[in-house]
């Protein structure tokens, strides 16, 4: 009840503050109002025995909060948050805006949502709203500032939640009302419009701003820049309803951490826009367990997680103790396997550890979604791996707070990645997260540690930078990555780079444009490739470095000054520079104008790499055995064996396994599926 709570407030002011007081944060949604209250102690019961120190509450509770227009019912919460509080677990209080109850949408139609074939979606699901609709916003700021007005100094509330996984686009007319307001605030007046969008093009001009609609279903190809403004626009709009909850939590008094759970690579939303206006990073990652090379993918993605954090810690707000329940085929982990999920995480930069959710739903769409306390209960070698976890991340409380430092640097950008998967270019088989990905893990693989930064960042710490896909190249960008190249970084840019302009027009002259200075070649034209690999040959390559091939795109190149280390032998483009080095200033560049193979990719990023000065974690080892990481996060050194063998790594002297306290020696065992987090001895 209202008048048991504390005066006292919790706030902590940061996500620091709560792990200071606590250490790693472990627990995960709470969805108590699935469950009779009876269920409620049992559940605390539990969740002490597992060492869950913080909880989700509230993000699908809106319609029992709110059962009709106007009405509020905060007994039950109240009752949670105390029985929460007693027990010592902290709370994430989430507002309920993500889920709409169905009588809002049935009586204001017009805030659900309208798809691109202009078909008005139902209430029934979650995430059944318009980000534009003014009504869904009205009532949406007024539940959470009342939840935020109630809760703002209860004990048991640590941290806010906005929403949940921000994704909703619209199409209906509600967007676009906004789209326009969007633009007019982008270019200023429709002439702005029309030239940003070329819309000479296909007799496309507008001559009012109402003449304006989303991409919506078209009888042949969308104009790509009005596609791309609409991708920023909804990511805006999801910003501005953010913001305006976040808003509301902090002028009803509530000073703790406030944040919302991102999920990692997502292609409806440019993450880095968000970065500023959350207090921590959390992200939501659901690896497939039927991937054998899910651990590299997800590595990138936790690396993205502490980049867009500035380095600081963030949190795993969301993951599955075994199968989910959303692909066609959901494979099993075992508990070994979420331990080693998490591990993971911790030791590239989280400071808390949570899934979806603590009790398995025994009705619902996410009834066979696993959970940390299964439909089976407590008595399962599940439940047991969670309590395991739970004493893991107790041992591991030297870590918190410290940092992956990393001394190259991936580009990404999101509107880049929009652009360059537009319909209607030389080839759709050049997939920009593709490209990411086998880039990664060519340094995954050799245990060296990576910030995921925007284009026009700060480069002066980085030895080595890597552009593997950058189409929209601006000004601003191209001047830093020239700098960090004239002050002895090596640069690494991959084919389709340079391309575009911040509107995504082709930039007229020879590509890449604004980089071929720096990259010592100019092409004229980029050329899908044959289905049959095309062979490269060059002096810089060996016959024992395997096979040299490209697909995909290749550029038609000429070496303006560059070293050419590989040409085309056959093919289109026989005879062409495929592979080029030019030496600029203190330090080089590499440009690659085709889609390489993997031995060619390696041996690049490898040489780029030791002429940066840059090793791995191991250094005794250039490339780690297959499926095995390396991580050095603040004074802990993680080996986590990822494949089926066991491996022995050498490592320095005098450490110790934090999770095990066993003192090694120059070599430690690595056994499959199994963690080792090492650290200095004391007495060393």
């Amino acid at each position: 009840m209202r008048e048991k709570m504390s005066t006292e407030t919790s706030a902590t002011g940061s996500f620091g503050a709560v792990t200071a007081e606590r250490g790693i944060c472990f627990g995960g949604d709470y969805n108590p109002e699935q469950w009779d209250s009876s269920v409620w102690r049992e559940d605390v019961e539990l969740m002490r025995r597992a060492g869950v120190n913080l909880v989700t509450v509230g993000v699908f509770s809106w319609a029992r909060i709110e059962p009709s227009p106007g009405v509020r019912d905060f007994a039950w919460l109240d009752e949670v948050l105390d029985l929460l509080h007693a027990a010592g677990i902290a709370v994430d209080l989430a507002t309920p805006t993500a889920s709409p109850p169905p009588w809002l949408g049935i009586r204001y139609p017009e805030t659900l949502p309208v798809d691109q074939d202009g078909v008005r979606l139902v209430p029934g699901s979650r995430n059944q709203f318009s980000p534009a609709s003014r009504v869904y916003r009205e009532h949406a700021l007024a539940i959470s500032r009342d939840l935020a007005a109630r809760y703002a100094t209860h004990p048991a509330v640590r941290m806010w939640h906005v929403g949940n996984e921000f994704g909703q686009v619209d199409f209906g007319d509600e967007a676009a009302r906004e789209f326009r307001r969007w633009l007019h605030t982008r270019y200023g007046g429709v002439d702005g419009v029309n030239t940003a969008w070329g819309t000479a093009f296909w007799s496309q001009h507008y001559a009012d701003f109402d003449e304006i609609l989303p991409p919506r279903r078209a009888p042949y190809l969308i104009n790509p820049t009005q596609s791309l403004d609409f991708r920023r626009f909804t990511s805006d709009l999801l910003r501005e309803c953010y913001r305006e909850i976040r808003d509301a939590i902090r002028e009803a008094g509530a000073t703790q951490p406030i944040t919302t759970n991102f999920m990692g690579f997502f292609a409806l939303v440019d993450y880095r826009s968000w970065a500023d206006d959350v207090d921590v990073i959390a992200d939501d990652q659901y690896p497939d367990p039927a991937d054998p090379q899910s651990a590299v993918d997800i590595a990138l993605t936790q690396d993205l997680m502490r980049s867009l954090g500035g380095g600081r810690p963030w949190i795993l707000m969301e993951q599955a103790t075994t199968a989910i329940s959303w692909r066609s085929h959901n494979l099993p982990k075992s508990p070994q396997k979420a331990r080693l999920d998490s591990l993971q995480a911790v030791a590239r930069g989280a400071d808390g550890v949570c899934y979806f959710q603590w009790r398995a739903s025994s009705a619902g769409a996410e009834r066979f979604h696993a959970a940390m306390l299964p439909h089976a209960g407590a008595d399962t070698d599940l439940f047991r791996g969670v309590c395991r976890q739970g004493a893991d991340l107790r041992l591991l409380r030297p870590v918190v707070g410290s940092t992956v430092e990393a001394e190259v640097a991936i580009v990404f950008d999101w509107s880049s990645w929009w652009a360059a998967e537009e319909p209607a270019r030389p080839t759709e088989r050049l997939v920009a997260m593709e490209q990411l990905g086998r880039w990664y893990r060519q340094l995954w693989r050799r245990g060296i540690a990576v910030d995921v930064v925007a284009p026009d960042a700060d480069l002066d710490r980085y030895r080595l930078v890597l552009a593997p896909q950058l189409y929209i190249t601006e000004p601003d960008a191209a001047a830093a990555l020239e700098r960090a190249v004239e002050r002895g970084a090596h640069l690494v840019v991959g084919p389709f780079s340079g391309v575009a302009d911040r509107n995504a027009h082709v930039l007229i002259g020879r590509s890449p444009a604004l980089l071929r200075e720096v990259m010592g070649v100019s092409g004229e034209e980029w050329c899908a490739l044959p289905d049959d690999d095309v062979v490269l040959v060059g002096d810089w390559w060996q016959q024992t470095d395997g096979a040299a091939e490209a697909s995909i795109l290749g550029e038609r190149l000429r070496t303006d000054g560059a070293e050419v280390l590989l040409s085309y032998a056959d093919g289109p483009l026989a005879g062409l520079p495929a592979v080029a080095r030019n030496s600029r200033g203190a330090g080089a560049a590499w440009h690659l104008g085709a889609v390489v193979s993997d031995a060619v990719l390696s041996k690049i990023l490898g040489e780029a790499a030791a002429a940066a000065g840059v090793r791995g974690v191991v250094p005794e080892l250039d490339v780690l055995p297959d499926l095995l990481e390396a991580v050095q996060r603040g004074p802990v050194l993680f080996l986590l064996n990822h494949g089926t063998e066991e491996q022995r790594i050498p490592v320095r002297p005098g450490l110790v396994d934090l999770l095990t306290s066993e003192a090694t020696d120059h070599v430690v065992t690595v056994r499959p599926g199994e963690v080792r987090a090492l650290i200095e001895r004391a007495d060393s």
